[in-house]
This record gives structure tokens, sequence and C-alpha cells, in this order.
């Protein structure tokens, strides 16, 4: 589901230097907007989510993203953010996890008390995709878009899948703050996941303390 920082289409003369000084600035869309913003957005998609060279993983590709987004917008409560300076420069999607606990369907081993009281409570909220465009700042941006879309849904906890082997999309996650839960298939289903949880407070990320950093193992992604 995600970007990986510094990758993307190669940077054009003046490109760093313009990003790095234009201020960025986060608007929330309505599914209205989202449409109008389609094709903006799934450039930004295979922009941020080249394949580097010697990656044996294969991201999805531009059609697919598109048929993901619409499907997420279907769901009740999904919201998106995007980040805007001069060009559109990332964006984060989702929708609230139900309180039923059946987002964690397939989870392996038991779910920690906090997650599942969190789930319980109505304070998740599960990320369908966070882009972002190679840029200086992409861990601050990436951060703010996070915690804005828990912000707007009065959401505590973040939540997404990543498909196992998308290690560089892992890797980006975790410098973002994201933390692992374990592995997750979903019935019928043949690509293992990697369940993660994003802490939007102090209180929830002390509650998580037993959880560890993302160990490298997918982009973010929630069905």
């Amino acid at each position: 589901m995600t970007a990986v920082p510094g990758r993307g289409r190669p940077r054009k003369p003046g490109d760093g230097e313009s990003c790095a000084v234009a201020p960025v600035r986060l608007r929330r869309l309505d599914r209205r907007l989202v449409d109008g913003l389609r094709e903006d957005l799934a450039d930004l998609y295979t922009d941020s989510r080249a394949t580097a060279p010697g990656d044996a993983y294969r991201r999805p590709g531009r059609q697919d993203f598109l048929n993901r987004v619409t499907a997420d917008m279907g769901r009740p409560g999904f919201a998106m953010v995007i980040a805007e300076s001069d060009v559109l420069m990332g964006c984060a999607f989702g929708f609230p996890v139900r309180g039923d606990g059946s987002w964690w369907l397939g989870l392996d081993g038991v779910m920690p008390r906090s997650v599942g009281h969190l789930t319980v409570s109505g304070r998740a909220f599960a990320f369908g995709d966070i882009l972002i465009r190679p840029h200086p700042q992409d861990r601050r941006l990436a951060r703010r878009m996070q915690e804005r879309l828990l912000t707007d849904h009065q959401a505590s906890l973040g939540a997404t899948l990543v498909v196992g082997a998308d290690h560089a999309a892992l890797a980006a996650l975790h410098s973002w703050g994201w933390l692992d839960v374990g592995e997750l298939r979903r019935p019928l289903g043949a690509a293992t996941f990697r369940a993660l949880v994003f802490p939007a407070e102090e209180r929830t990320a002390a509650r998580l303390g037993d959880l560890v950093a993302m160990p490298g193992g997918g982009g973010p992604g929630g069905p």
C-alpha cells in the first residue's frame, strides 16, 4: 500500500529544491473530489511505487490501484487526505474498522488486548494506502496525513495490511512509526500479510509497548 521514500520517477533538475521549500498543505476530499482526481492519484501511485532494480516483488499496477480506491470509496466512513504544494505530493485514505473485529479475521496468534479494545470501542481506522512522492520530509508528511485522518475520525489507532513480500513498503511504514502485530491470511486468500498498527497518541503508544517494530518483512492496505 505504501510508497517507498526516495523511489519513483527520476527528479527533474530543480525538483528537489522546489519540493523542499514549497509549503505542503493537507486537504480532505469527499467522494466527488476523489473522482475528479483519479488520474492524478494513479500518477502518484505509479511514481511513488516504482519497483527498484533487484526487487523481486512486483507491486499491483495502476488499474489495480484505481479499482482498490473505487472499492474503498464504497465503504462506510471512507475518507481521503491529500498533500499538495505546486504538485500532488501524497495521499492517504481509508475507513473506520468495524467494531465486530472482522477486519482482523485470519490473524495468526492472539490479538494484543489493547488492539482488540480499541477495535471494539470504534477507535480504530484502517488505512487502504499511504502514498508519498519522493520528498526531503517524507516521514514528517506521512505522519501528518496519518494523524489527520485519525484525528478527523476520533480514532486512536491506525491499522493496515501489507503483503509480506513487499519489504520496501514495510521498511517505509516502520520509519513512519508503524508497529507489527503479526501475520494475517484471509480465508481462501493466497497472499500472506503483515498486520500493522499506528498509535495516534502517546498513551496509545504506551499501551502498545509490547509490540515490536516491524520486522521488515508488503503496500499497506486493508480488505
